[in-house]
């Protein structure tokens, strides 16, 4: 590979680990937005996991020169018709911290049974390599997710956003309290970068051809 440089599109530093845990196999540099001297914030405003995750992958890669990773993710709430969803990071307003939106749901699902908390995790992963000169763009999309119910009450310190109220039941306890290999073994983004892994493993990007395919796990 003439050039392995991967620059992670997000300045969520949770996600920066979580990425390099599940993609440091393949080989690449993976950089992040710090590394390469880069402020950037995109606005997601799609409608569509795949629309915000690809707005900030062309983003990031327009603006470092470089092929860029970005995520997109949220928790859907079968009682709440399907919310947070895209608005998972925002959800409550941007004041809040990852543990108020967390009681927010909570207060949200405090008449719902047991039976009825139904959710799961979802995540779209796209790469994108820059746009310049001649050259088309090359992009593509892996989706992922995970099924599972919301406690009652918050349990465990590991991980992060909503994992310490997302029970994963095969295992019976919240996400929040798997290590990081268990996590990353049956998580949503888990899941979308093991869908990525065989498109990235095709580098260099710019020899892939041109246009948008999705790929799922």
């Amino acid at each position: 590979m003439a050039d392995n440089r991967l620059l992670l599109a997000t300045n969520n530093a949770h996600k920066v680990r979580e990425l390099r845990r599940l993609l440091g196999h393949l080989g690449l540099d993976l950089l992040t937005p710090d590394d390469v001297g880069l402020s950037l914030d995109v606005v997601e405003d799609g409608d569509t996991y795949e629309a915000n995750a690809l707005a900030k992958a062309r983003a990031f890669a327009d603006a470092s020169g470089l092929p860029a990773l970005a995520d997109d993710s949220g928790i859907e709430v079968d009682a709440l018709g399907g919310r947070p969803g895209l608005h998972s990071a925002r959800y409550g307003g941007s004041g809040l911290t990852d543990e108020g939106r967390v009681a927010l749901l909570l207060r949200e699902l405090a008449d719902v049974g047991d039976g009825e908390r139904t959710a799961r995790y979802r995540a779209v992963l796209a790469v994108a390599s820059p746009a310049t000169g001649s050259a088309a763009r090359s992009e593509r999309t892996a989706e992922g997710s995970c099924e599972g119910t919301i406690a009652r009450v918050g349990d465990g310190a590991h991980g992060f956003g909503y994992d310490p109220v997302f029970v994963v039941p095969a295992l019976g306890v919240t996400m929040a309290r798997l290590t990081d290999e268990e996590k990353d073994a049956i998580s949503h983004r888990g899941n979308a970068a093991r869908a990525m892994a065989p498109i990235l493993a095709a580098w260099p990007l710019a020899a892939l051809a041109p246009g948008v395919t999705g790929a799922r796990s």
